[in-house]
């Protein structure tokens, strides 16, 4: 396939970038890693008449920590997010999610920012955003908001973005150090967009869990935080026994689909034993 017909432009800062977001509206979408976007333009799902090239924005590429928050700018790539000191210290859930972010070439080029913006429900990164407790800063010329980022997702690679804003911060609180965490995913091939996908993070005192939060992905048409699931699991010991309860109350909470190649039935199930093999991993 070809892309469609495309006006481009390079802004030298982030003024010049709204200023263009807002003259053009929703015919103008900025290209960050361009990984997701170059894709869907070349398979026509998408038609903007204006890419705006915001990849020489150096004020939008870093990463830093102040007090209990880090703060990663959206143009920070994967690979430099999978490399940072600063990441893998404070947020080692994200550090170890970006090794499953497709390929080497993908992660060399691809952008946080560019991953949330897209909102790919299969994609790792959203989930763990939700998972931390995550901000998103948003700009445009009118100003500036903040959302938090279980609802900044709103259903199939739809989000909270308005015509003319840009993500320009995402904030993340540390992770506790008494907290468990744990992420996996089933894909069909290493690199292969996930087929069920689990970020979960739990208090676990003595083998019984007291607290937990887990959010899906690849199942659902964004990443989900399963509120049933994680009430189900409060006072449960480790390892988990009997599962038969799981499939029922994770489909409560995401109402899974069936999809080419897979029966919904198929990723419940999938869905409640990786619930059960994470959940022990954590516990080790």
């Amino acid at each position: 396939m070809k892309a469609p017909n495309f006006s481009y432009v390079k802004p030298k800062d982030l003024v010049e970038v709204l200023a263009l977001l807002e003259q053009h509206g929703g015919s103008a979408m900025p290209l960050a890693g361009g990984q997701s976007l170059l894709a869907m333009l070349n398979l026509r799902l998408l038609t903007p008449d204006l890419l705006v090239d915001i990849g020489d924005l150096n004020e939008l590429k870093n990463v830093a920590v102040e007090q209990d928050t880090v703060r990663i700018g959206p143009l920070v790539r994967h690979v430099e997010l999978l490399r940072s000191p600063l990441i893998k210290q404070h947020l080692p859930l994200l550090s170890k999610a970006i090794a499953h972010v497709g390929h080497v070439a993908i992660r060399n080029r691809g952008t946080i920012g560019g991953s949330l913006a897209n909102a790919d429900p299969a994609a790792e990164l959203p989930a763990c955003v939700v998972a931390l407790g995550g901000t998103l800063l948003l700009e445009s010329r009118s100003g500036r908001r903040e959302v938090v980022a279980s609802e900044f997702f709103k259903g199939l690679m739809e989000t909270d973005l308005r015509p003319g804003e840009l993500i320009v911060e995402v904030r993340l609180p540390k992770q506790s150090t008494t907290k468990r965490w744990g992420f996996s995913e089933i894909s069909r091939r290493h690199g292969d967009f996930a087929v069920v996908g689990l970020v979960a993070l739990a208090d676990i005192v003595e083998g019984q869990v007291s607290n937990a939060d887990l959010v899906y992905f690849g199942c659902a048409d964004r990443p989900k935080q399963a509120m049933g699931v994680s009430a189900g699991l409060q006072g449960c010991r480790l390892p988990l026994s009997k599962i038969e309860w799981l499939p029922d109350a994770i489909q409560h909470d995401l109402t899974i689909l069936d999809s080419p190649g897979w029966k919904a039935k198929t990723k419940l199930h999938i869905a409640a034993v990786l619930t059960k093999r994470l959940l022990h991993t954590m516990n080790a």
